[in-house]
């Protein structure tokens, strides 16, 4: 990638000639501040506070972590007298701690990084022994990560440390893998008996059926089924008693197909060949565990038929679980294709079905971030969540007749989600976006409500995003609070007014703007309808000149699980230091993302390969209609995972717009990629998922791509990039491919944040990246290596 003599010349009279120039970008002096910038502004904010964790269930206290010059200390809090106070003496503590960490057998190898009060090697831990003693995992030696660190033990008595032993992790066979299913990923089955609840008798699952004997017993048992067999047996995972202890369900599975992911690590670092490994994998359209419910009853062996009408095709369903008289039990069945979500109640005397609540949308039920439900007065009465009136709500069903008694909340805002609910009061605490006229509508507040929609209370006040955390007896809560331009304020609160009883923190950003750095602006602009509001956010270089023309690189994730562009304080450093070369960097929620209205999410549907754009491309032009050194000439793109499917597209679809792109582990093709993910919106297989596909569309390509992949990602199969790369060779394309021996879902790393930052600077400044390879021969030279 080097320019011709006669390349840089006539690109250095184009750059003289230019009203803005960008003569300075690109520098030496701009990659040494961008590589610098951490250095530079971490640790710079502080009484930053963490979010705080309540100290055990019947508690008044917190804890949380704040920012002191140095590092960190942790606080405890009183809620119910407002005593504040250092929860630990940190300085006995990280002397207790050096001192059993440099005594530990075995020694790990390589030296000791310093501990002090202010440098403990842990973000959080746990109180034990009735607060006399707290537990943490910490490590403290270079290059040691949490999972290699030990769990430690300190007295805050005798300020003495001891290392205990880790708990196991749970013994899976892998089964599911990454992909979706009946019951998600598959353990293997408890090696004893599931005992009921008066103690009388036991059941197990032996030669594929249900079998019930007297508890304790170790006679054979008396089967309660005959019909498991191999390929379709009952899971004994899956077993639940009614409260009374006479009668049984579970569920029988028909196993789906266990598909296969194939990876060879070319560079495993304990032996010099490669290994190979396998994962389960489904993927769209695979076929899947099929589960059918049954009953039985205890006394009499016999089988209750359960009617399946109701679940005809599911992708997946939740576990049984019986209402306290055992009159029935109920569990939640998503169909195939995620527009019907049904709550299916079983008649436990004769197996009689019915849907207490039945979700049918034209696009797609949103299972799941935006499924809530809250039996009262065991199934009387459903708080339940749904999109049906086009925004995110809270609906209070009767569970006797299964009709809507009425909308909870309603309103051109969303829900985000519900705290806890009060059936003594009748009241939901929860929270929410965009109900605050003047606000940016993905700010998070909380509120509180009566189950007939009276009451409608806001708890928080602060224009900013608010995070809450409730005590164990909900009547404090604790927000924390912060915008991308307003550090982090801390806030102790009544519950049930919301009426500030203490302010416990309030960040101090002064040193970090000395440094010259500046949070982003947040922009806004309207979408390809010409109503909605785009929101996003402008990043410029600390050394910013107004009168110079920046080319423009896009942060981009377009995953409709959620929504991404920065509502909290932070510097931002992935995004700032890439600025720091000399670019403006943004980042945009468009249309398909989630946290708006449902019309706003729907623009998925189907339709993976949207991504928002025609809402991106007009924020992008209203930037630079406002701002002249916004120069839409020169736009850059990039992004990981969704992101990575995203920012190939970009040149595919929008090659007018957009210049290069970068695309790290990519799902390129959405039929490659994981079930649950794809399949929930983008539907069934069907020709949408062709015209959303970089394979497919490869030959479209126009501009400079670079693909990065990770050859043991577990997430995304590799093999969607290697895909790509195949059509776009048969297509004659020229691009960049990065592979990553041993890595897993990356951007690369930090070599290959360095090689992106390169093939910006190269390809949108037209200026040569530093010659990394002969710096480094001269420093090693220099040394003496």
């Amino acid at each position: 990638m080097r320019f011709a003599r006669r390349t840089r010349i006539a690109l250095a009279l184009a750059v003289i000639a230019a009203p803005h120039s960008a003569i300075a970008q690109g520098t030496t002096a701009d990659y040494a501040r961008a590589e610098g910038l951490r250095a530079r502004v971490e640790g710079l904010v502080i009484d930053a506070a963490d979010a705080p964790t309540w100290v055990g269930r019947g508690s008044t206290q917190f804890v949380y972590r704040k920012s002191v010059q140095g590092g960190y200390v942790f606080v405890l809090v009183d809620a119910a007298t407002l005593v504040k106070r250092p929860a630990f003496d940190h300085d006995r503590l990280a002397a207790a701690y050096a001192a059993a960490r440099d005594t530990a057998t075995p020694r790990p190898a390589g030296p000791a990084r310093p501990v002090t009060g202010v440098t403990l090697p842990f973000s959080r831990f746990t109180f034990v022994d009735s607060a006399r003693a707290i537990e943490f995992v910490g490590g403290g030696r270079p290059g040691e990560t949490v999972t290699d660190s030990a769990r430690w033990r300190c007295t805050l008595v005798t300020y003495t440390c001891r290392s205990v032993p880790r708990e196991e992790p749970p013994i899976g066979n892998g089964n599911r893998g990454v992909g979706g299913g009946l019951f998600g990923e598959r353990r293997l089955p408890p090696d004893r008996p599931n005992v009921s609840p008066d103690r009388k008798w036991e059941s197990f699952v032996r030669n594929y059926n249900v079998y019930v004997r007297p508890n304790g017993s170790r006679e054979p048992g008396t089967a309660l089924s005959s019909e498991g067999s191999e390929g379709d047996a009952y899971d004994p995972r899956s077993i639940v008693w009614s409260p009374d202890s006479k009668r049984i369900a579970a569920f029988r599975v028909k196993p789906g197909y266990r598909r296969e992911v194939h990876y060879i690590q070319s560079s495993p670092e304990d032996q010099l060949q490669p290994k190979h490994s396998t994962l389960l994998y489904n993927k769209p359209g695979d076929v899947l565990d099929v589960g059918t419910p049954a009953v039985f009853d205890v006394q009499t062996h016999n089988e209750i038929i359960v009617d399946r009408a109701l679940f005809p095709n599911a992708y997946n369903v939740t576990p049984l679980v019986w209402y306290a008289d055992g009159r029935a039990l109920t569990f939640e069945y998503n169909q195939r294709g995620h527009q019907v979500y049904r709550v299916i109640e079983i008649d436990a005397a004769t197996g009689a079905t019915r849907a207490i609540i039945d979700e049918r949308m034209p696009t797609f039920f949103e299972y799941s971030a935006k499924k809530y439900r809250e039996n009262i007065a065991d199934g009387q009465e459903i708080v339940w969540m749904s999109e049906r009136d086009g925004w995110n709500h809270l609906y209070l069903y009767d569970g006797r007749t299964g009709k809507v008694k009425n909308q909870i909340t309603k309103g051109p805002w969303v829900v985000r989600g519900v705290d806890w609910v009060d059936a003594a009061t009748r009241q939901i605490w929860f929270t929410a976006s965009g109900m605050m006229p003047g606000r940016d509508p993905y700010f998070v507040d909380a509120y509180k409500i009566n189950f007939d929609g009276t009451g409608l209370t806001a708890l928080t006040d602060a224009d900013a995003n608010h995070s809450v955390s409730y005590s164990p007896d909900h009547k404090y809560f604790v927000d924390l609070w912060s915008r991308v331009d307003l550090p982090p304020v801390l806030q102790l609160r009544r519950a049930s007014d919301g009426k500030l009883l203490t302010e416990l923190e309030r960040g101090n950003a002064s040193a970090l703007f000395a440094t010259g750095w500046r949070p982003p602006e947040v922009f806004v602009a309207k979408g390809r309808d010409g109503a909605t509001d785009i929101w996003g956010v402008i990043l410029r270089p600390t050394n910013f000149d107004s009168t110079k023309r920046y080319p423009v690189i896009e942060n981009i994730y377009a995953g409709p699980q959620g929504s991404f562009v920065p509502k909290t304080f932070s510097t931002q450093l992935a995004m700032q230091s890439l600025a720091e070369l000399g670019f403006i960097v943004v980042q945009i929620d468009g249309m398909g993302t989630s946290n708006r209205s449902k019309a706003f999410h729907d623009v998925a549907w189907k339709n993976l390969g949207d991504a928002g754009f025609p809402d991106r491309i007009l924020w992008h032009k209203a930037v630079a209609a406002k701002h002249a050194y916004y120069d839409i000439t020169r736009v850059g793109i990039y992004g990981t995972s969704a992101g990575g499917q995203n920012s190939m597209g970009a040149l595919l679809f929008h090659p007018e717009f957009y210049k290069a792109a970068v695309s790290a582990a990519g799902c390129h093709d959405n039929r490659m990629d994981k079930i649950w993910w794809n399949e929930q919106w983008m539907g069934e297989l069907g020709p949408h998922y062709s015209a959303s596909s970089n394979v497919d569309n490869a030959y479209r390509l126009q501009g400079n791509l670079m693909l990065v992949v990770g050859e043991m990602d577990t997430n995304v199969d590799p093999s969607s990039t290697f895909q790509v790369v195949n059509a776009l060779i048969k297509a004659n394309k020229m691009f960049d491919l990065l592979v990553i021996p041993g890595a897993g879902h990356t951007n690369g790393g930090p070599y290959g944040e360095r090689k992106r930052n390169d093939f910006f600077v190269h390809h949108l400044m037209g200026v040569e990246p530093p010659e990394r390879n002969l710096s480094r021969v001269a420093t090693a030279s220099s040394s003496g290596t």
